[in-house]
C-alpha cells in the first residue's frame, strides 16, 4: 500500500488528493491502493498568498513540513504533498488582472515536482477587499455570498464558476501535474 501525506487537514484538499490518486490509478495500478494521511502544518508564507512565488513556496513548505512531522514520529510516506491557493496578479498593457490560482508540490524526499491549477479571474471588488483590507479570501467570499466556511466546501472557485469547478477540482489538476514524475517516471528519469 502506498501512503501519501498531505500537509493540510482541509476537506477540499483531502478530496483533491483522493480524486487525483483515483485518476492516476486508472493508468497505473500501483496507485490503486493508497492511504492518505492529512496533517495540519504551518508555513512561513502569508495566510493569503498574493504571488505565484508565495503560492509555490507555501506548497513546498507544506510538503516538507508534513514530511518532518511524520518523521519526528518515526513514520514515513511514499509521497509528501503540499497545496496552496491564493492570488496571482499581472499587468497587461497597464491594466492589472488578478487570478485565483493554486499550486501543488509533491516529493518522495529525493525529488520533487510542482503542478499548477487552472486560473480564474477574480472580480475587482473581491480583490480590493482581500488586498487592501489585508483579509483572507475565505472570509471575503463568506461575506459576499452570505455563506459560512465556503473554503471547506466548493471554495471561491465554486462561487466564481457557479460550481462548474470547485476548489477541490482545481487542486486535483495541480496534483495530477505534480505527481507526473512519480507515475510517469520513464519520461522524467532520462
Amino acid at each position: 500500500m502506498k501512503t501519501i501525506a498531505l500537509g493540510s487537514d482541509r476537506a477540499a484538499k483531502i478530496m483533491a488528493v483522493r480524486a487525483s490518486v483515483a485518476r492516476v490509478a486508472a493508468i497505473d495500478p500501483d496507485w490503486g491502493n493508497v492511504n492518505v494521511v492529512a496533517r495540519r502544518v504551518e508555513t512561513n508564507v502569508p495566510s493569503m498568498p498574493l504571488t505565484d512565488w508565495q503560492l509555490m513556496q507555501g506548497a513546498q513548505e507544506r510538503a516538507l513540513a508534513v514530511r518532518d512531522s511524520l518523521r519526528s514520529r518515526r513514520l514515513e510516506a511514499d509521497i509528501y504533498v503540499g497545496l496552496e491557493g491564493g492570488f496571482h496578479s499581472v499587468s497587461i498593457e497597464g491594466e492589472w488582472h488578478t487570478f485565483l490560482r493554486g499550486w501543488a508540490y509533491a516529493t518522495d524526499g529525493e525529488r520533487g515536482a510542482f503542478g499548477a491549477a487552472p486560473s480564474i479571474t477574480v472580480p475587482p471588488h473581491i480583490v480590493k477587499s482581500v488586498v487592501e483590507g489585508r483579509r483572507e479570501l475565505g472570509t471575503v467570499i463568506d461575506e459576499v455570498t452570505g455563506g459560512r466556511d465556503i473554503r471547506s466546501k466548493q471554495g471561491a472557485w465554486g462561487v466564481l464558476s457557479r460550481d462548474l469547478v470547485t476548489r477541490s477540482m482545481s487542486f486535483e489538476l495541480a496534483l495530477i501535474a505534480a505527481f507526473a514524475p512519480f507515475y510517469n517516471s520513464r519520461m522524467y528519469l532520462q
